[in-house]
């Protein structure tokens, strides 16, 4: 009975190891793949639109029959499976997926502009013209709630997909230096977090800076507590860990909570409106310092975990610098964008903004990893935070401009109660439209995950570790593999979902 149970126990230590090692020592990809990455979740959006208009057209009518669960298979079907599908088993032919998607949704397009039945939108010039000096409305911030949502889906995606070999190796975390597709997930996460802080919304500090740091302190319990619950349960079932990404005792859900109250504290005594160059000032004495101490050195190669906990936990202290560097940046960008506009024109403006900060940034990123040295998660280090802040930004533009297009698809259509962030300004109301509005809303899935993000995350963490102790990610064959992730992916958003059309918004404070 003792040899069963040693031999038990070191084949559990051995599979421990193979999934440990399978997500180490990895080396990422290039920054031009991340960035076509990034045209498959706005392409996807068009085409759900789109879809939408033609059954409105067909049928004259929405949502469709049997709401409940047909809107649910289809935001499913057209905005989750392509991303898991792309990340695994179509992951080598990225580039004529987007393509294709694309081919459709232009086809589509004209299609619906050719067979509309306005008189006031045939001509292109008179059409594109009005539409630019249309007056738009909007209830949650324009594309900053897409943005969030598909960082959530991806970030919940790719924590799964990671153990199984179906995953290509080069989108993974980077042991080191480089730039996988997991790295810019978690910068991500802190810039989207960002967008909608309470500074970012302008909202004003009641009472004295004291109270209202000690308010941060307090709201970012249920974060330490997710921190404290992932390590116990790690620990008490032997759950395979990257120590290099965070240390030992330290995860991500540490890393928000004190990058959220150092970056709380900075501006209730430094105005928000500067917090770019609070940004800058950060990432670059960060950087100095890991250039000219032995700061850099004591994080990569000292490998003496059990001395104290700094040496444990080193990725995961040292690393919150550079995010604080990343919120800060997310910060301005938010105040950016809430600024009050009403027009297309104005918001369009906004995004090729915000398009030519993401190139501007990614210029001087070219600049500091031939200058100074190359993306490093681990360090988070300068290159890390511009890459990451270049990239959200790149990420932002395109879901807006995705969402331009359908707002023009539902100009030119008639059909005006498809989800997207804006919807055309009315001069009366009208009861029968608004209602259709907010029923087809409810059904959206991308609404759903928007209103419940930390519990779709942590969800999406519980979910992962339960597949990973029932099934054997690593001798799976790909189209098992998929089907486990899309499986997954579907009980996380059916949650969520029913969640949402039951009104409930899961708070922890």
């Amino acid at each position: 009975m003792e040899n069963f149970g040693d031999s038990t126990y070191n084949q559990a230590m051995s599979q421990r190891g193979l999934k440990e090692a399978f997500v180490s020592n990895l080396n990422g990809t290039s920054l031009q793949e991340v960035a076509l990455g990034s045209f498959l979740s706005p392409v996807c959006l068009i085409n759900r639109g789109l879809i939408l208009i033609l059954y409105h057209q067909a049928k004259g009518t929405l949502p469709l029959p049997f709401p409940l669960i047909s809107h649910l298979l289809l935001d499913f079907s057209v905005l989750i499976l392509p991303l898991v599908v792309s990340c695994t088993v179509l992951s080598s032919i990225l580039l004529q997926v987007i393509m294709s998607l694309t081919f459709i949704s232009t086809c589509v397009f004209c299609y619906i502009n050719r067979t509309n039945s306005h008189p006031s939108t045939r001509h292109s010039k008179t059409t594109i013209s009005t539409f630019l000096q249309s007056h738009v409305q909007f209830n949650q911030v324009p594309f900053v709630t897409i943005f969030r949502v598909f960082v959530n889906v991806k970030t919940a995606i790719s924590i799964l997909a990671v153990d199984f070999s179906v995953f290509p190796r080069r989108y993974a975390k980077t042991e080191t230096y480089g730039t996988g597709v997991m790295d810019f997930g978690v910068g991500a996460y802190v810039f989207a977090n960002a967008l909608v802080c309470p500074e970012a919304r302008r909202k004003t500090i009641s009472g004295s800076r004291m109270n209202h740091i000690t308010k941060q302190l307090l709201s970012v319990w249920p974060l330490v507590a997710l921190g404290i619950g992932r390590l116990v349960s790690v620990k008490m079932a032997d759950y395979h860990e990257h120590v290099t990404e965070y240390g030992v005792h330290w995860n991500f859900f540490f890393t928000l909570a004190i990058v959220r109250v150092v970056a709380s504290m900075l501006l209730a005594v430094l105005p928000a409106s500067q917090s770019w160059v609070i940004s800058l000032l950060i990432g670059g004495l960060y950087q100095f310092t890991l250039e000219t101490s032995g700061l850099k050195e004591f994080i990569i190669h000292n490998n003496d975990r059990g001395k104290n906990f700094l040496h444990a936990n080193k990725e995961g202290i040292f690393s919150v610098v550079g995010y604080v560097a990343i919120y800060m940046a997310g910060v301005q960008v938010g105040l950016y964008v809430m600024q009050p506009r009403s027009q297309v024109k104005e918001w369009l403006r906004a995004l090729l903004n915000l398009l030519f900060g993401s190139f501007v940034l990614y210029a001087v990123l070219y600049i500091c990893q031939a200058l100074v040295e190359p993306v490093s998660r681990r360090l988070s280090n300068l290159p890390f935070c511009l890459w990451s802040v270049a990239q959200s930004l790149f990420f932002i533009s395109c879901l807006g401009i995705a969402d331009m297009v359908l707002l023009f698809s539902k100009r030119t259509s008639g059909c005006q109660c498809v989800p997207s962030s804006w919807n055309f300004h009315k001069k009366q109301s009208d009861s029968v439209s608004d209602k259709k509005t907010d029923e087809i809303e409810r059904f959206c899935l991308v609404q759903a995950v928007s209103r419940n993000q930390l519990l779709f995350f942590l969800l999406a963490n519980v979910m992962t570790g339960l597949t990973n102790s029932v099934v054997d990610t690593l001798s799976c064959s790909s189209s098992f593999s998929v089907c486990v992730l899309l499986l997954y992916m579907f009980t996380n958003c059916f949650v969520i979902y029913v969640l949402h059309l039951c009104g409930i918004t899961v708070k922890f404070w």
